[in-house]
């Protein structure tokens, strides 16, 4: 673990880094790292709107420390803000590093989603659903 704070939010997409998704350096393409991001975002969008949404905006995206060949990256999603049509979700991403349990925060940013209809154009969110553990 680093001595960072726990992730926040909810683990919403796990995928390894391969050698495929490196830069010159050897490092992971911060842009593949930010798909990830928008996959997780999408998911965490589509889950709360109940139905579409599309990426809007990328906002104060913040990279700490690099991925590499395979690292585990889990992205943990939280929505932070809710309007009529949008919202924005908290998306940080973590790297379980190759063979170890350490754990660190990669890189973190915060992700605009709109609701759409079937012809792409906004919709209203749906009212919360409140989730009842068992």
């Amino acid at each position: 673990m680093s001595d960072e704070a726990e992730p926040r939010g909810d683990l919403t997409v796990r995928t390894i880094a391969m050698p495929a998704d490196t830069n010159a350096n050897g490092d992971i393409f911060g842009g593949w790292v930010m798909s990830q991001m928008d996959q997780a975002g999408g998911i965490a969008g589509v889950e709360r709107a109940q139905g579409r949404v599309v990426t809007v905006a990328v906002d104060a995206m913040h990279f700490i420390r690099p991925v590499r060949v395979g690292d585990v990256l889990c992205v943990y999603t939280q929505v932070e803000r809710v309007g009529r049509t949008s919202m924005t979700i908290k998306i940080e991403a973590w790297a379980r590093r190759f063979q170890t349990q350490v754990r660190e925060k990669v890189t973190d940013a915060t992700f605009t989603f709109v609701a759409i209809d079937q012809d792409g154009r906004p919709r209203p969110l749906p009212p919360a659903v409140e989730v009842i553990a068992p």
